[in-house]
């Protein structure tokens, strides 16, 4: 009845302007609650796959671990499983103008301004993508394998990413459930910087517990792929940013931003022989890349290093650092960004 309750009140806030794209949401979330099943049901069914058994027990032990070890909620997320039968759960939809690196923003009831429209259809994200394109602006279509609901809802596992390896859902299932933790409306970038540095430091702590030297050597040095990569995309972002703020007549930065994004192209190349060959981000590099794709990434980590500062200001102690985290979401938002990059200084 919560749950039904809730999309009602979505539809009503929604608009007769969005009402047939809130509609479709609805019922991609209706699919979602259609398929779950309780894990503890499926565990006893003597047919269920043994590939699929181990990996719910895995899950549940992250689960667990999540809350307590880390801190994070415990309640009814991540404790059913839906297999919706497709490579991932929505498609997001980023665009920014052909002259910024910041996303035009999409608002949402209870959620607030995000940089991004999700859609449960990859058909109609990449329609939506090709109708913004057509308006002058650069677009990136992305397909998600997890969303959290913020704690609306109870999120379930499903098949879109059950079968990653051990880090990697432990980072994922670490990640949504810090949503829950602290969720800002309209600052897409505070929300998932925050998540990432608790993802970070939720699975290095389930490796030093739970895995091998192997494991623990192999998440290390995706860490560091992952930080490389980082540093490139948003230093390409930097260099443009200021093109684009910049006198230039526009023909020349249209052309010097084609020679940005093929010079991130030869340095990721570069990049990806120091890391021995590793093919992790080639199908990013694939795309024909615009301001879009580096908007995208920078929600994810533009403000990593100033929470990680912070978590480190509080001793490494998760706790601390969550009330801390809580006391800058009460601010006003300039207030809370300025508050945040102080401890980089210190």
């Amino acid at each position: 009845m919560r749950r039904a309750a809730l999309l009602l009140a979505v539809l009503a806030l929604a608009g007769c302007g969005n009402l047939g794209y809130y509609w479709k949401s609805v019922g991609g979330q209706l699919e979602i609650w259609q398929r779950e099943a309780p894990i503890e049901r499926l565990l006893a069914d003597p047919a269920l796959d043994p590939k699929l058994k181990a990996q719910l027990e895995r899950a549940l032990r992250i689960r667990e671990y999540a809350s307590r070890d880390l801190g994070l909620p415990d309640n009814r997320s991540y404790r059913a499983y839906a297999d919706l039968a497709r490579p991932f759960v929505v498609w997001n939809v980023f665009a920014a103008p052909e002259f910024s690196t910041e996303a035009r923003q999409w608002c949402f009831p209870f959620a607030g301004c995000v940089g991004y429209r999700g859609y449960f259809s990859e058909a109609e994200a990449r329609a939506q993508a090709k109708s913004l394109a057509a308006e002058g602006y650069d677009v990136h279509v992305g397909g998600v394998p997890a969303y959290s609901t913020i704690g609306w809802f109870a999120d379930p596992l499903l098949n879109t990413f059950i079968h990653y390896p051990e880090p990697e859902l432990a980072r994922l299932l670490f990640h949504e459930l810090a949503h829950q933790v602290v969720y800002v409306k309209d600052d897409t970038v505070f929300n998932e910087s925050f998540a990432t540095v608790v993802e970070q430091a939720g699975v290095a702590r389930w490796m030093s517990a739970h895995g091998s030297e192997a494991d623990r050597l192999q998440f290390a040095q995706l860490q560091r792929f992952r930080a490389d990569f980082r540093e490139l995309v948003m230093s390409t972002r930097r260099d443009l940013a200021t093109l684009y703020a910049g006198d230039a007549p526009v023909d020349e930065k249209r052309r010097r931003k084609a020679e940005a994004f093929d010079a991130l192209k030869r340095a990721y190349a570069a990049q990806r022989q120091d890391w021995g060959g590793f093919a992790g981000y080639d199908r990013w590099f694939a795309q024909p890349l615009g301001n879009a794709h580096l908007a995208a990434v920078s929600f994810y980590t533009q403000q990593v290093p100033a929470f990680e500062a912070l978590l480190q200001q509080q001793g490494n102690d998760l706790g601390r650092f969550y009330a801390a985290v809580r006391e800058l979401a009460a601010l006003p938002a300039a207030e809370r960004h300025q508050r945040l990059s102080a401890p980089q200084s210190r």
